[in-house]
Order: C-alpha cells, then structure tokens, then sequence
C-alpha cells in the first residue's frame, strides 16, 4: 500500500492568525509560518521560491499576488500550490474551518 505524502502548509504573513495556526496545527496539519521563515518584509517574489522549493503549499489571502506578474512570475516557475482568500470579511475562525474543509479528507 502506498503511503499518502505529508504535505506542509505555509501560512502566509498577511494570515498571521493564531487562529488559523492553532486550528490547523490541532487537527494535525503541518504548518510552518512566514515569520519563523522569512524577514516581516520579504517581498513575495522572494520567498515564494524558497516555499516551492520546499514544496510547501501557500494559505494566503493576498489576492494581489494573482494581479501581480512578478509574483505570478515567481509563483509559476517555483511550482507553488497554493489557496487563496480573496474575501476580506472572514474572521479567523472561518477562515481556519473553510481550510479545514478544503484540505482534511472526509
């Protein structure tokens, strides 16, 4: 039988949550966060191929990143997988259990 891969998620600084981060981490998820990564002002263009290299996949709701052809640039020669939320009126709490939804399997 083969083994499903782990996949690690990387919350991006704009989901800064702890709600999202506790939620997730509890419901056994691997979370790793932009600022135990990265400098607070790292620009996108440059960690977003250090995630891909990772092969972390990216929680953002930073639409920005899809109108921006640097990042789009960046996000596509990484091979960055990612989600993200473009609704800005979603608490935290929403937001970590629409996660929970998309990436747990049932």
């Amino acid at each position: 039988m083969i083994q499903p891969q782990s996949i690690t998620f990387f919350i991006d600084r704009c989901l800064g949550n702890r709600r999202i981060v506790e939620t997730l981490r509890a419901a056994g998820i691997t979370i790793k966060i932009h600022d135990e990564h990265f400098d607070k002002g790292a620009q996108d263009v440059d960690w977003l191929p250090e995630v891909g290299k990772m092969g972390w996949v990216v929680l953002t709701e930073d639409g920005q990143i899809s109108n921006n052809l640097l990042e789009r640039i960046a996000v596509a020669r990484a091979q960055v997988k990612m989600f993200i939320f473009v609704s800005q009126s979603l608490s935290g709490a929403d937001m970590a259990a629409i996660f929970l939804k998309a990436i747990v399997p049932m």
